[in-house]
């Protein structure tokens, strides 16, 4: 039900769309565009075609990244993100994480998900590209993303949670708690800088988890 209301949500805040024509992607675009393409089929086999681009280099708290839909190349409609766009057959989600989309998704009538295809030029049409050659490597670059973020929650949360409890307004509601993790200065920045290097990496694919990517972000 929650769900369902936060959709409703979502479609409310849709503005209609000004016509102009999508922008292809350029290579410069690389670490602050997302660009994802749904192609559906209508009877007698006539094709349409839409587009979701996402500019997410602007401050992501602000409010401002919105998603823009376009149509058989124009400009249809835009929203603040979370968004949700109404499209043949179903709805086009769109979300975000502190490191990318973490949400792209076309979700039919009956509540089938289908994500969108990355255009080939973008960030995550190169990582969807890598996993249809080398899916072997692929899959081991998925595992140790997945590895580096559960490292840093195992190590890191404890050493945070110890530092916290040394206030002393929290300590006398908590108590204190001894960290049994204490790390070197440099393996807690190298863990530190890692952990967004794998939530990105896993938002390229549309991957997402609170607890892990929540943790790192």
């Amino acid at each position: 039900m929650f769900k369902e209301w936060r959709r409703r949500r979502a479609v409310q805040r849709i503005k209609p769309g000004d016509g102009r024509a999508l922008q292809r992607f350029r290579w410069w675009q690389l670490p602050f565009r997302a660009l994802f393409v749904l192609r559906l089929t209508h009877e007698k086999d006539r094709q349409t075609v839409y587009a979701v681009d996402v500019r997410h280099g602007q401050n992501q708290s602000s409010g401002r990244v919105r998603a823009h839909l376009y149509l058989d190349g124009r400009h249809h409609a835009e929203c603040r993100l979370p968004a949700a766009f109404p499209v043949q057959g179903g709805i086009v989600e769109v979300a975000m994480s502190d490191f990318g989309l973490r949400r792209c998704h076309y979700v039919t009538a009956d509540g089938t998900e289908f994500p969108l295809e990355p255009d080939p030029d973008s960030a995550e049409g190169r990582r969807a590209r890598l996993d249809r050659a080398h899916p072997a490597l692929s899959r081991g670059i998925g595992f140790l993303s997945a590895l580096v973020l559960v490292t840093a929650l195992a190590l890191l949360v404890p050493q945070l949670f110890g530092l916290l409890t040394q206030v002393e307004a929290v300590a006398r509601h908590v108590g204190t708690f001894t960290s049994p993790v204490r790390l070197p200065t440099w393996l807690n920045i190298a863990i530190g800088l890692g952990t967004p290097a794998a939530s990105t990496e896993r938002a390229l694919r549309l991957r997402c988890s609170r607890l892990l990517d929540g943790a790192a972000g």
